[in-house]
Parts: structure tokens; C-alpha cells; sequence
């Protein structure tokens, strides 16, 4: 580990820190907000259990093409945590011969992991569902990027797009100027090569977060109102839209404190806790690995540096399914976004 990556690990070890010890302080009057642990203890699901793991997700690197405004990874074009090939092969050879369905594949943006290829490859040698969580404009970004559409097409990877909103208003002051446009045009490229059509199996999927201190609206009127919007401006399709509730937690919990809404939305997702939500949580059947190989109950703890419980789990070189199966799932303040009217995943709304 080169000096300035230890630098740079000791800050956000900090910065983990300061963003637990600021989700758990007392509210402005004094009182405590209600701990996540005591409203799962309410509603019999404490402690929270795994169900079965079926979803493998691995965080390949943090470093970005874009920096948008609400993302909980602090992703970037400075950052330099990458995970390594042989990180990778540690990967495959713990999930090769399990159950395990669906490796999903996140970032930063994953695509710029320079061995990003050769896994997506590999997995797809082990007859594994292969997810790309993709920002789109890395297609543009370069042209090593350009012919991705059909990379992905060959594969049969399902590719499931940030998209905050049809404007281009709304999706640029949250991601950037001119993310909107380049977003539309990757759309297209992945149209073409038959993503989003109707009897090609090659699924797209896009995803809402809200702009401000907003939980999403409802996913299923949302999406309708995509497809229209897109498809009547641009003649774009695709299959699913994910609404997503934006998590306290790094840039997006730093626009909450500096804009002074942080007190208010967390309260809103409090008061908005949902029993059926909590019973169908994706750390449930997930399991988060990081770009470096250690293990987390979700994207979000990883972020958080909230380590898996049991020392003896922490690393995938010590992949052990059925005591993960059995290990009792790390809370705290910031679940209550995955909790909150609908509910919130990767996959969009659980209840």
C-alpha cells in the first residue's frame, strides 16, 4: 500500500466515523432519534438475519468519469482504489461452485477497472447473471469505451443505468452539464444493439433518485411516466425503472447538513418506516464485497466501514456461505432509507 493510499484510506476511516457519530446525535431539541435496532425489535426482526444469499456484489473500484452530487460512494476521477485481478479470481473461485445466481458489479464507474472485461468474461464462463451498474457517459468517455454496448450485448450482462430524471434540467444539476445528453445518447447505442427490446433477453434498467431531500415517489407511476417521456422525446425503451431512496451518507448526507434539511429527512424516513420493507432488506440476500476483498453486509455499510460482525468473515479469501447464511446483519440510523414507504434496493422498491 503506497503512502497516499494510506493517507487516503486513514481519511475515510474518519470520515466513516464522523458520518456514524453524526446519524447517531441527539436532534436540535435534545431528543434522540429512534434507533433502527429498537424499531426491527418492534417489528420481531432483531436481530436481522440473512434469508439466503443469492446476489454477489462487488465493488470493483471507486474511480469515476463523473462526481455527482448524491453519491454515497464519494466516487470520482481521483480516486484510485481499484481492485486487482487476482481479487477478482479470489471472487470467482468463492461463488463457482454455489448457488449464488447473480454477480452484480458496481463502482465508481466498473467499466474503467482496467480487468473489468475479463471478469464479466470469467463470470460468464461459470454461468453466473452478470449485473453492470453503469453511469452511461463512460461509453463517451473514451473510445477504449465506445464499443461497450456490444460488449455487454455479447455477454448478455444486464445493464442497470443511473438516470435521475426525462429532463434534462433535474438530471444534470444532480450528475453534471451535459450528463443528460451523453445519457441519451448511450441509451440509444444500447438500443440499437437490442437492449430493452422485447424478445432479445438483453435487459436495460434505469434508475430514479430523487433531487433534494425527497423520498421517491411511487415506482410503479414512475415508470410509466419514464417510458412515455423518453420514448415520445427519443424514441428510447427500456425495461424497468428502480426508484431509489437517497441514503445519509457521504456527498448526499453532506448536502443534507449544509442545506439544513438533515433533521427534517431523517425524521421523514422514520416516520415512514415499513415493517414489509424491513422484512425484505437487500443485505437479506446480499452480500457487499469491496474493491480490496473485504466483506460487508451492503453497498452502504461498505461506504461506512462497517465490517461484517464476525472477524473471521471480513475477507472474501475466507468466503464461507453457510456462516454468512447464519451471521447476524450490522444496522444503523442510515438503514432507515432502505426501510421507508416502499422500501429501497438496488433493485429498486421491496415492498
Amino acid at each position: 500500500m503506497t503512502l497516499a493510499t494510506l493517507k487516503r484510506r486513514q481519511h475515510l476511516l474518519s470520515y466513516a466515523k464522523k458520518q456514524l457519530d453524526f446519524l447517531n446525535q441527539p436532534k436540535e431539541s435534545g431528543e434522540q432519534f429512534t434507533s433502527f435496532e429498537s424499531k426491527l425489535n418492534q417489528t420481531g426482526l432483531d436481530p436481522l438475519k440473512p434469508t439466503k444469499i443469492d446476489i454477489f456484489q462487488v465493488n470493483v473500484g471507486y474511480m469515476c468519469n463523473l462526481t455527482c452530487g448524491h453519491c454515497h460512494v464519494d466516487a470520482g476521477p481521483d480516486r484510485k482504489e481499484i481492485m486487482t485481478r487476482e481479487t477478482m479470481q479470489e471472487c470467482i473461485n468463492s461463488i463457482k461452485d454455489t448457488d449464488i445466481s447473480t454477480v452484480d458489479l458496481t463502482g465508481g464507474a466498473p467499466e474503467m477497472n482496467p480487468d473489468f472485461r475479463w471478469f464479466v468474461e470469467e463470470l460468464s464462463k461459470i454461468n453466473k447473471r452478470v449485473i453492470v451498474r453503469s453511469n452511461l457517459t463512460i461509453i463517451l468517455a473514451n473510445p477504449k469505451y465506445n464499443d461497450l454496448p456490444e460488449f455487454f450485448a455479447k455477454h448478455k450482462v444486464e445493464v442497470v443505468c443511473s438516470m435521475p430524471h426525462f429532463t434534462r434540467l433535474r438530471t444534470d444539476s444532480q450528475r453534471g452539464d451535459g450528463v443528460f445528453d451523453k445519457s441519451i445518447t448511450c441509451l440509444k447505442m444500447l438500443n440499437e444493439v437490442g437492449y430493452g427490446k422485447e424478445g432479445t433477453g438483453l435487459m436495460l434498467h434505469l434508475v430514479h433518485n430523487p433531487s433534494g431531500a425527497f423520498m421517491p415517489g411511487s415506482q410503479e407511476s414512475l415508470q410509466k411516466e419514464f417510458k412515455k417521456k423518453l420514448f415520445d422525446a427519443f424514441g428510447i425503451i427500456f425495461n424497468d425503472l428502480y426508484a431509489i431512496t437517497n441514503l445519509p451518507i457521504s456527498r448526499y448526507l453532506d448536502y443534507l447538513i449544509n442545506s439544513g434539511n438533515y433533521e427534517n429527512y431523517m425524521q421523514k424516513l422514520i416516520d415512514s418506516y415499513n415493517p414489509d420493507a424491513a422484512a425484505n432488506v437487500m443485505c437479506r440476500n446480499t452480500i457487499s464485497i469491496s474493491w480490496d476483498g473485504y466483506l460487508y453486509d451492503c453497498d452502504f455499510n461498505q461506504m461506512l466501514e462497517m465490517k461484517l460482525k464476525d472477524e473471521n468473515l471480513q475477507h472474501i479469501r475466507n468466503f464461507d456461505l453457510e456462516a454468512l447464511e447464519a451471521r447476524e446483519i450490522l444496522v444503523n440510523q442510515h438503514c432507515y432509507g432502505c426501510t421507508a414507504g416502499s422500501g429501497s434496493s438496488c433493485g429498486g422498491a421491496t415492498s
